[in-house]
């Protein structure tokens, strides 16, 4: 079997946010994972860190805290019940349903310390950057092992009911999640052309 070139693979990923209730084995996990290790990181330091949840009871549990939190935040925004059930709902079901949810977290103990906030901010952007390239990575991969992903950016708004219920250390921070699994869902997605994003000098 040829392999598909490597355009052809990035243009062919999706995000997925419905999947099959199948496991996804161990060794492909750890692959996917394995791609993460190898994403571009500012210093070579490395930053990223991962919390791999596959049992049933543990996607629950932070399914539910992230929605609680979320509900509260719609509230005191003075937003209709209906689209508040409707909103936690959708959150809930894809953490639950996925059969893999690993939650991708950034950590500063390796990177540089300035004794400015000036640059202190900009080794912080390194290191978020070094993080989402890694995710990027772990999505590509993904795709490749034949699964389904999505890039979940909800830990930004509720980093301390995340790592609470995860049980993820002090000092790490919580970046986004990757729901993943087997896709029970095909999708299309189109973008606009390069030329209206791109400016040669």
């Amino acid at each position: 079997m040829e392999p598909v070139p490597l355009l052809t693979h990035i243009q062919s990923r999706r995000s997925i946010r419905k999947y099959q209730q199948r496991p996804v084995p161990q060794a492909v996990i750890e692959r996917v994972l394995e791609a993460a290790r190898w994403g571009p990181s500012a210093h070579n330091r490395q930053p990223w860190r991962f919390t791999v949840l596959t049992k049933q009871q543990h996607r629950s549990d932070l399914a539910d805290a992230m929605a609680a939190r979320l509900q509260a935040d719609l509230r005191a925004d003075g937003v209709d019940e209906d689209i508040i059930t409707a909103d936690t709902g959708r959150s809930q079901a894809r953490l639950k349903n996925a059969p893999v949810v690993i939650v991708v977290s950034m950590t500063m103990a390796d990177m540089d310390r300035y004794p400015d906030e000036r640059r202190q901010h900009f080794e912080w952007v390194m290191a978020t950057q070094s993080v989402a390239m890694a995710a990027q990575n772990l999505l590509l991969m993904a795709h490749a092992e034949g699964l389904g992903a999505v890039w979940m950016c909800a830990p930004l708004f509720c980093p301390e009911t995340v790592r609470e219920v995860v049980g993820i250390p002090a000092g790490l921070e919580p970046q986004g999640i990757v729901a993943m699994g087997y896709p029970a869902q095909e999708r299309t997605r189109t973008r606009e052309p390069l030329s209206s994003r791109v400016v040669f000098r």
